[in-house]
């Protein structure tokens, strides 16, 4: 063992940091521009106006400042629980009897478990600077809206929250947390907007998705004044507010002068990944360094490894903004069988063109071999992963792995990006060997792609 590198790595007060890293300034193929879905002509800050918080859009639109000042109040919120720890997984290294050095960055040490209230509280700050009464917004396993409740909660708006049906009736204590903290959550889709009940009366007995939900979230702050609509993933504005793992990652490492070979994340909307990843892309962009970076996607919705880089409306009922991206159609519905949140048709617009320049790799992998990854972490580590942040520990194993069978000692960080412990449901199915490994046919992708809008 390094006996130099403690257990856990946190940085003091005043290393943490001040700004907010945007990836797009350094990026020499920009990601593309969002489409208005009548005109299809690039959405400028006006047409975004009735949507999004007028500091988010700006937020949104800027491809050319490399740093942005994060607001006092949200630092002083981040003081409740970051920074978070950066773990040297000493003992499964152990467990693999691997030569690799293993580390992850945990984001699961605050009370909605995630890294999800890193831009959370970012967007309500905000919203609440606006002058606005509340917002409105989708989740799917949980974490978003409980993230969003919490720093709703905290700066007095309202949250009106539309939670995937399947994730609704799997996850009641998940649901629970969100109305503890004020937010109304519905299951979508619902019959209380238009689109949910089109949604309903095409898809009858469908137990929802991502896109579902978005677009009724959408809806509800269209119709609604003095609301906004804001997301947990996907947008600039959340990779940008998520750079904050990636910018505590990295000062972690190089206060010990360790330089990763290998950096993993899971993959849904892009969220964690594009956080954890940034600043270190930033340096390969820049030609100082040279990292292997990983996105780990569910086999179940292989959005980089099956989709096509293309645009396509970023909701199953097409009322938002188009976006370039890796997709697998917005009418796709991922199996209901999939126990993780990464259930988004799409990728984040900044991790595609990532991905379609070759900057990173990405690999799909299986559920029940997820979860079988899940318990040997948890079994060695002490911590229960959540079924997301699992797929990263898959690879992260897979990794390692290699690593003994060519006797290569590399650094490998990977994303542990929340708890599991509103997850039972999942891993009860997974110890009653009732968990089944569903990937979509070509057929099934074929039909999803034959409905793609006519590209620009």
């Amino acid at each position: 063992m390094d006996k130099e590198i403690p257990y856990k790595i946190y940085l003091e007060e005043d290393e943490m940091p001040k700004q907010w890293y945007n990836v797009r300034a350094d990026m020499k193929h920009k990601p593309a521009p969002l489409l208005h879905p009548a005109t299809m002509q690039p959405m400028t800050a006006k047409d975004l106006r009735p949507v999004f918080c007028d500091e988010l859009i700006a937020q949104e639109l800027n491809d050319t400042d490399a740093y942005l000042d994060i607001p006092a109040e949200i630092r002083d919120f981040y003081k409740m629980y970051r920074p978070s720890p950066l773990v040297r997984a000493y003992c499964l290294e152990k467990k693999l009897d691997t030569p690799a050095h293993i580390y992850y960055k945990f984001e699961g040490s605050n009370t909605s478990g995630s890294h999800k209230l890193n831009s959370a509280i970012a967007q309500a700050y905000y919203a609440k600077k606006q002058g606005l009464k509340g917002v409105t917004t989708e989740t799917g396993a949980g974490q978003w809206g409980t993230a969003l409740s919490m720093a709703c909660s905290y700066f007095g708006l309202d949250c009106k929250v539309y939670m995937v049906k399947i994730s609704y009736e799997q996850k009641p204590f998940r649901r629970e947390v969100m109305r503890t903290y004020g937010a109304s959550v519905t299951p979508s889709p619902s019959m209380d907007t238009k689109i949910g009940r089109k949604i309903l009366a095409e898809h009858p007995g469908t137990n929802g998705s991502l896109g579902c939900a978005i677009s009724e979230a959408v809806e509800a702050a269209a119709s609604l004044d003095g609301y906004r609509y804001v997301l947990g993933s996907v947008l600039n504005q959340v990779m940008l507010h998520q750079s904050i793992i990636g910018l505590e990652t990295k000062a972690a490492l190089d206060k010990y002068g360790v330089t990763p070979d290998i950096i993993i994340g899971c993959a849904g909307g892009g969220s964690n990944l594009g956080g954890l990843i940034s600043p270190f892309m930033g340096e390969k962009l820049r030609g100082e360094k040279d990292y292997r970076f990983l996105a780990v996607e569910p086999a179940s919705c292989p959005s980089f490894t099956r989709g096509k880089f293309a645009y396509d409306f970023c909701d199953t009922g097409m009322v938002c903004p188009l976006a370039k991206m890796y997709t697998l159609g917005s009418n796709f519905i991922p199996s209901a069988n999939h126990a993780g949140g990464l259930r988004y048709h799409g990728m984040s617009p900044v991790l595609s063109q990532l991905y379609a320049d070759g900057l990173m790799e990405a690999v799909a992998v299986e559920q029940t071999a997820v979860f079988e990854a899940a318990e040997q972490f948890a079994r060695v580590e002490g911590i229960l992963p959540a079924p997301e942040s699992s797929h990263a520990i898959k690879a992260a194993i897979d990794e390692a792995l290699k690593c003994k069978e060519a006797g290569e000692a590399k650094t490998i960080v990977f994303g542990l990006t929340g708890t599991g412990y509103f997850d039972m449901y999942a891993y009860e199915k997974f110890h009653d060997g009732k968990m089944t490994d569903y990937i979509p046919t070509e057929a099934e992708l074929k039909e999803s792609f034959s409905k793609l809008p006519p590209q620009p």
